[in-house]
């Protein structure tokens, strides 16, 4: 059984504050939630590689990522062990 956690459903544009659920297995928040994940890991993976296909960054810059990478990669896992759940 899986530890329910809190979801981004992504930033109010209105207030610039983030909004957080613990979402329901296999509901619509649960859904809304998976979705904004993956489209910001596909941001992030886009960004990170273009900042490697310039080729010009410093070391301290590339670990600058690491964070939110590790952040992205976590939430996927957790969707993927969700699914498998079901």
């Amino acid at each position: 059984m899986s530890t329910r956690r809190f979801r981004s459903l992504g930033v109010d544009p209105a207030t610039g504050k983030e909004a957080f659920v613990i979402a329901r297995p296999g509901g619509l928040l649960e859904e809304l939630a998976d979705t904004h994940a993956l489209k910001a890991a596909a941001v992030l993976v886009t960004v990170v590689g273009a900042v490697l296909e310039a080729g010009r960054s410093s070391e301290a810059e590339l670990a600058a990522f690491v964070p939110s990478l590790h952040a992205a990669l976590e939430e996927c896992v957790g969707i993927m062990a969700a699914d498998r759940e079901r």
